[in-house]
């Protein structure tokens, strides 16, 4: 039986994926960057592969960014959550990271604002009306 990866390496793994794809930067690209398969950029950013010190610090550079990111947010080992909450699991999916860094890429704070409450009216008329059909 297959032991379960540890949390510290899925929070470093699902980190590096936030931070490459905020830099549009695919998994063969950092592969090659740092000398690894895609594949192995694969289980390092599932977490089913420990990244070494030293590919951390690599892959840091190759993304160009400080390698004491990889750990920020990291919860202490007994209260790590394995069992992200859906709205955590999109944060870090692909369309996630995307939108977020599309939303702060906007300047102009009203119009940031604006498009929020546009985004919650939306969600807020879906839970009424999913309620109403119940």
């Amino acid at each position: 039986m297959k032991e379960e990866p540890h949390s510290v390496d899925v929070h470093v793994g699902k980190t590096i994926r936030i931070q490459r794809l905020l830099r549009k930067v695919s998994q063969t690209e950092l592969g090659d960057r740092v000398g690894v398969t895609f594949q192995q950029i694969q289980k390092y950013e599932k977490g089913s592969n420990r990244v070494s010190a030293s590919m951390l610090v690599e892959i840091a550079g190759a993304l160009k960014v400080d390698v004491r990111t990889f750990f920020d947010d990291l919860s202490a080992p007994d209260t790590a959550n394995d069992n992200p909450a859906p709205s955590e699991e999109f944060i870090i999916s692909r369309e996630g990271v995307l939108l977020n860094a599309a939303f702060f890429s906007i300047k102009n704070e009203a119009l940031r604002k604006k498009i929020l409450k546009l985004v919650q009216a939306i969600a807020h008329t879906e839970q009424v009306e999913g309620e109403a059909a119940e």
